[in-house]
């Protein structure tokens, strides 16, 4: 239940944090949108006053003074108008009707405007919204363009913009008025909508994130449930072939050499045995309870029932206990001695396939207190193991040995430091030297 609660956590913390970084990603672009934002609008401010002040100077220079129109209206009063004064009037009219040249606005785009990265899209209409006489960045429609539908484009994108911000008026001349119309920058449009494609992005990111938890969590689930059943069949095959064996000589009667009683007791250890695995496993996933506990007696016990198995792997191996007899830690024997016989085997099995020394393998369970703590080690002279081995040994799955479920050591840890509230650590380990594996546990 507690993994289940974890793991739910977990998931929920995943998708807060990604709500989190959305929300805050969102404020934060739309902060900075903003800011750019009011420089695009200032500066097209800028080209619409640069437009307006640039007109009516255009204006100024091409209308005559009013004393200089008036002695045109005296000279033409009453007379045939000849062809240069019906320029000089077209020409007044043209000023006062038509938009500005673009000589000088060119001067101010490039010089001032264009500098500043001008990259608003913006277009100039008359008051009507009928003709557009100017733009700028438009993608649709470069500037200079000839395209026939060229000012139907750019009519539809002038009220396109005007829902989007407000038309700046310019006040040219009397009855003359221009408006601009603009919109959103590129940049400012990609900063709006890029909180939503880091949301998408971090959204993917919790689901894949999601999935491969789950699916690390199934298999190691399955690596759990096979690694337990295997241990199961292990821990109750040895007293289930010693009970067989027994009961076969119990058969055989006189015949077997051996005296009923004799038998009788080891059918008894067998039995007692079978009891303690059942206890084994019983315990776990419960909180077991905790008492102080001679160290000596206990380990021995354990050491005793591995001696039996020694003769099985053909060579010569020392297994001795150095444990003071007044010591003591607060354990549950059951589920310690269970630690200890997987310690033990794991050194048995790390010898496999060795050269002993001269004088033989040796396994060494050694107990000394320290304080508030006491410390156990299990030292053997196998194979030994290397950093990036002795790194990954306690972790669920992992194997050294080609049909190893990887659960023996993984398992001690957990009944160590979750149910006795201690550590159990690779204390040494080199190739070929052999381990050294280190209990610490509280007086």
């Amino acid at each position: 239940m507690r993994a289940y609660r974890t793991s739910t956590k977990i998931k929920l913390g995943l998708i807060a944090a990604a709500v989190a970084i959305a929300v805050a990603s969102l404020v934060f672009t739309n902060r900075l949108a903003d800011q750019l934002e009011a420089q695009d609008e200032a500066a097209v401010e800028l080209w619409a006053r640069a437009i307006e002040f640039q007109s009516r100077i255009a204006l100024q220079q091409q209308v005559p003074d009013v004393d200089a129109v008036d002695e045109l209206e005296r000279l033409v009063l009453g007379a045939s108008v000849t062809d240069s004064v019906r320029l000089r009037l077209a020409a007044v009219a043209r000023a006062a009707s038509e938009p500005p040249s673009s000589e000088g606005l060119d001067f101010v785009f490039t010089q001032i405007v264009e500098p500043a990265r001008f990259s608003v899209p913006a277009i100039l209409t008359d008051s009507a919204g009928t003709v557009a006489s100017g733009w700028r960045n438009i993608a649709s429609v470069p500037e200079g363009s000839t395209r026939p539908d060229a000012q139907a484009l750019l009519l539809a994108l002038a009220e396109e913009m005007d829902t989007e911000s407000t038309p700046i008026r310019l006040d040219i001349a009397p009855g003359l008025v221009q408006v601009v119309h603009y919109g959103e920058s590129p940049l400012a449009r990609m900063i709006r909508l890029f909180p939503f494609v880091q949301l998408g992005v971090v959204s993917l990111f919790v689901l894949v994130g999601y999935l491969g938890f789950s699916y690390v969590r199934r298999s190691e689930q399955a690596g759990l449930w096979v690694g337990m059943a295997r241990e199961a069949a292990h821990q109750l095959g040895t007293p289930l072939t010693s009970l067989i064996g027994w009961t076969e000589l119990l058969r055989m009667g006189e015949g077997s050499g051996i005296p009923p009683e004799t038998i009788a007791d080891e059918l008894d250890q067998d039995v007692e045995r079978l009891q303690r695995v059942a206890h084994r496993f019983e315990k776990i996933g419960s909180t077991p309870d905790l008492e102080p506990t001679p160290l000596a007696p206990t380990l021995e016990r354990v050491a005793s029932y591995v001696r039996r198995r020694m003769p099985s792997l053909g060579q010569s191996v020392r297994l001795t206990v150095d444990a003071p007899a007044d010591l003591e830690a607060e354990l549950n024997p059951e589920l310690f001695e269970w630690v200890v016989e997987n310690l033990l085997k794991n050194a048995l099995d790390a010898m496999d396939g060795v050269r002993p020394p001269p004088d033989g393998h040796d396994i060494a369970v050694i107990a000394i207190g320290r304080g508030s703590y006491v410390e156990v080690r299990v030292r053997d002279t196998g194979k030994g193991m290397d950093r990036a081995t002795a790194r990954h040994v306690f972790r669920p799955g992992f194997s050294t040995k080609r049909r190893g479920w990887g659960l023996g050591l993984s398992l001690a840890r957990r009944i160590v430091e979750d149910y006795h509230g201690g550590e159990l650590t690779v204390e040494a380990s080199r190739p070929g030297e052999g381990t050294t594996f280190l209990i610490r546990l509280r007086v």
